[in-house]
This record gives structure tokens, C-alpha cells and sequence, in this order.
């Protein structure tokens, strides 16, 4: 952790974030998964179709459900621990991002006909 930090400058911390529109483009690709960190009550009260979820303190028992071959955008209504999430899969040598966003706005941005943006995988 300390090497990361030493080599952290202003364009590494901008590129540690990717926007609604950038993973929306990833996904469409198959290059990206949204990994939603949210804990389990509050995906009772609303869940993503399109996600991954896995509760960020279930993450590290989980890790094996995790593709090594997609970068994975972390989610959560903000970005506490969705950035937490990101740090630690890039300590255990994964591809990831935060939804700079967060899943709030991810959906809002999806409402309406805009929601056909995104190519859900059946």
C-alpha cells in the first residue's frame, strides 16, 4: 500500500474514477462489471438488474466471485465504500474503479427511455 500511495499524483487519482457514461460504455462492451457494495437491506429496498453485489463486508470471503479479466467499477450510493472496495481489490491485484457517480445517479441517469442505453446481458 505504501508503493501505491508514493506513486499517486493528480491524473493517477482522477483515473481511479470512472463516470455513468464510461461504465456505461464499458459494460455495453463486456469490459466492465458494477460491483454493488451496498449491504443486504438495502438492496431489499432496490436492486440493480445489471450488478454484481456483494456487500463490502463480504468482499473479502467473496473475491473469488470477482472476474480477474474485467475491470470492475464498485458502486454505492455515493463512493465511501464503494472507494473503499476499490482500494482493496487493487491490493489484491484486480482492475478497479469507483462509479465516481455513485448508484444514485447511475439510475437517474438510466430513467426513461435512456434506460434501453444500457445492454442488460440475459
Amino acid at each position: 500500500m505504501e508503493d501505491y500511495i508514493k506513486t499517486l499524483d493528480m491524473k493517477s487519482i482522477a483515473d481511479t474514477k470512472m463516470d455513468a457514461e464510461g461504465f456505461i460504455n464499458a459494460y455495453n462492451k463486456n469490459e466492465a462489471i458494477l460491483l454493488d457494495v451496498r449491504y443486504p437491506f438495502e438492496l431489499n429496498a432496490w436492486k440493480l438488474t445489471f450488478s454484481l453485489d456483494i456487500p463490502l463486508n463480504e468482499l473479502p470471503d467473496r473475491l473469488n466471485e470477482l472476474p480477474k479479466d474485467k475491470l470492475i467499477v464498485c458502486a454505492c450510493p455515493e463512493s465511501y465504500r464503494s472507494n473503499i472496495a476499490r482500494q482493496y481489490l487493487i491490493s489484491k491485484g484486480y482492475k478497479a474503479k469507483t462509479l465516481s457517480c455513485g448508484i444514485l445517479k447511475l439510475t437517474e441517469r438510466l430513467t426513461g427511455g435512456k434506460a434501453k442505453d444500457i445492454k442488460i446481458k440475459i
